[in-house]
């Protein structure tokens, strides 16, 4: 699929220049059988561009979507292109990355049609058994479709607790370098450390975390997942997605400052280089309206430089996933 190309970092601006409270970490990063240092050029093309790269679609039925339960009643319908697209144009937002929601190839194959229809759409990380003995060639089926950018298992629900070091899921995760495939993995906090080791067997393969691993906000709890998450990201071929916070804090009473900590660990620990904003769109509406959170993470990196500001906002998402 080509089109993505590593990072690596410049001169870091001093403290007072970032407007936080000390250097910020930054990255280099290599993608398939090719290693890269590569500058951030903000004027690439498609850096301009402004990305969601996080969301979802879905016709929803209970059968297909059993995991929504019943405090989820604001999410139990349709959400497609057209209900998007007035809330990303409203707050400027180029393009979106349309993420799974169910274990299917046959809605992985559903949102590459729908990108294929709409334009917003930049590109699907979908889903195939990465434990099949048909992986290689259900890989080379769907893989030639260049809306592809990725795949993703929904590892947070699976039983056990070590699933994302099984032998078989690693022989999966191994198949992806040929496809130029990204992985996004999907976690809670408690999982980290197994993720640690999963990555390490993984050095070539590019990362994204979703959901900065869902700390338990709820709680206001930072231990173990601060120093588990800045350990993560001393790997450089890991990312990080801002996004699907709201929903682990409170849905009803939830304030700005109850993710201010959490946002100034990702952002010292991954440095703008390797973050990358996501609505976690339709979820987010479970706690607050798409243009709340958008106005929310501008708000936190305010401070950062423009250059920083754009590879959150877009760059990171775009070099990463080829967009």
């Amino acid at each position: 699929m080509g089109g993505r190309r590593g990072l690596r970092r410049g001169k870091q601006p001093s403290r007072g220049e970032r407007g936080v409270s000390q250097p910020l970490a930054g990255a280099s990063g290599f993608h398939g059988s090719r290693s890269f240092a590569l500058e951030w050029d903000s004027t690439a093309g498609g850096a301009e561009m402004k990305i969601d790269s996080h969301q979802h679609f879905w016709q929803y039925n209970s059968d297909e979507y059993g995991w929504m339960n019943d405090s989820m009643y604001r999410v139990r319908r349709d959400f497609l292109p057209a209900h998007l697209k007035p809330e990303i144009s409203a707050v400027g937002i180029d393009g979106v990355v349309a993420v799974q929601a169910r274990q299917s190839l046959v809605e992985t194959e559903w949102l590459l049609d729908l990108a294929a229809g709409s334009p917003f759409i930049k590109g699907v990380v979908g889903w195939v058994s990465l434990i099949s003995a048909d992986l290689d060639r259900e890989l080379e089926r769907i893989s030639p479709d260049r809306r592809l950018k990725g795949v993703r298992h929904v590892l947070q629900d699976e039983t056990d607790d070590n699933y994302i070091l099984r032998e078989d899921f690693n022989r999966g995760i191994k198949a992806l370098e040929a496809f130029e495939l990204t992985y996004d993995i999907l976690i809670f906090e408690r999982h980290l450390p197994q993720a640690l080791r999963f990555v390490d067997r993984h050095p070539r393969q590019i990362f994204i975390l979703d959901h900065i691993a869902k700390p338990r906000i709820r709680e206001g709890l930072l231990s173990p997942w601060k120093a588990n998450l800045e350990e993560l990201s001393k790997r450089e071929h890991v990312y990080c997605k801002i996004s699907g916070m709201v929903t682990e804090a409170n849905w009803e009473t939830w304030s700005e400052q109850n993710f201010e900590v959490y946002l100034e660990v990702v952002l010292e620990a991954f440095g703008p280089e390797r973050l990358m904003f996501g609505s976690d769109w339709p979820l987010c509406s479970l706690a607050c309206d798409y243009g709340t959170w958008f106005d929310l993470i501008s708000r936190f990196i305010a401070p950062l430089s423009e250059s920083e500001q754009a590879r959150i906002l877009g760059g990171t998402a775009v070099e990463v996933y080829g967009l």
